[in-house]
């Protein structure tokens, strides 16, 4: 199959575009940059209007939008309207050109975040009784801006006229994949320096998914046409940071784990200029919809896909550059 992938140039995109290749299917990326990679071809596009990359949409059979400006900042006025535009922007395109093509794909997937999920520690979030958030008490403000953001982005999608093209939403939480500069090479990086302690206590739930799993869940709602709007990509079990953390030593033979109060995540966030949202929001989220529709996980649990991670780790060669 022909699978179109906006903005599929960061993390994510790499590894979905090596599974779709490795499947056989033609991969088109969607990006501003030039020259083919993983196997795919690039077309230019700006992300924000309609031009000959749409040529791209029609007759293809899916589009997998990934695009946005990475979240990974301090979230300032002008880093908030570019986290906003460039999600919403390049989704209301991406509906444009569906709706004008002659041959439309028949599923269009679109990236979210299970941070659209409320901060809570009572019961796990899943499609159809998770609490949506924003309204927490005592929620920082930024928090509620990143749940701002998932609902315009997912608002956007409802509100394109698609009607051959099946909708799908993918909350998706944490991929974990051995690549460096991704979220697994960056907490390891902290594991191996004996940084990789509980935070805030570490009761707060943290939710992941293999990279593995992830692009067999895609494939699996690309193949499923019961599966349409919100759906959770994430595995079935999530756990307190202090036992994530502390598996993942484990799993690297570190002893040493040094814990850090909130404020102490505050004052280091604001050096490395990004927020401290993603080690101290208690994200308990589980794939409800998947595993009704029959979805079974290759590594559902967090001790061997950290295991797992830290072998292919190890055996890969360090980045260019």
């Amino acid at each position: 199959m022909k699978v179109v992938i906006p903005g599929g140039s960061g993390q994510v995109g790499a590894l979905l575009v090596r599974a779709l290749h490795a499947r056989g299917d033609e991969v088109v990326l969607l990006s501003r940059t030039a020259g083919d990679a993983w196997g795919a071809r690039r077309v230019a596009w700006d992300g924000r209007t309609l031009g000959a990359w749409a040529s791209e949409i029609d007759g293809a059979d899916v589009v997998i939008n990934l695009a946005g400006r990475s979240v990974n900042c301090r979230y300032t006025a002008e880093n908030r309207r570019a986290m906003l535009e460039s999600r919403v922007d390049s989704t209301r395109v991406i509906g444009l050109s569906i709706a004008a093509a002659a041959r439309p794909p028949r599923v269009w997937l679109q990236m979210s975040t299970a941070t659209i999920y409320a901060h809570r520690f009572d019961a796990p979030n899943d499609e159809s009784t998770g609490r949506i958030g924003g309204g927490e008490p005592g929620a920082p403000e930024a928090w509620r801006f990143s749940v701002q953001i998932a609902q315009a982005w997912e608002r956007t999608q409802q509100e394109s006229t698609t009607p051959r093209t099946r909708q799908v939403a993918l909350r998706t939480s944490m991929v974990m994949s051995p690549d460096r500069g991704g979220i697994f090479d960056v907490l390891s990086g902290l594991t191996r320096a004996g940084l990789g302690g509980s935070i805030a206590g570490g009761r707060q739930l943290t939710s992941w998914i293999h990279e593995r799993d992830f692009a067999r869940a895609v494939v699996f709602s690309i193949e499923r046409e019961e599966l349409s709007g919100a759906l959770n990509l994430t595995a079935p079990n999530p756990l307190p940071q202090r036992e994530f953390m502390a598996l993942l030593r484990a799993a690297w033979g570190t002893r040493l784990g040094l814990p850090a109060a909130a404020w102490m995540v505050e004052i280091g966030a604001l050096f490395l200029r990004t927020e401290s949202e993603l080690p101290l929001k208690s994200r308990y989220v589980i794939p409800g919809r998947l595993l009704e529709a029959g979805f079974r996980f290759e590594l559902p649990d967090w001790p061997e896909a950290a295991r797992e991670l830290v072998e292919r780790w190890r055996q890969a060669k360090p980045a260019a550059g």
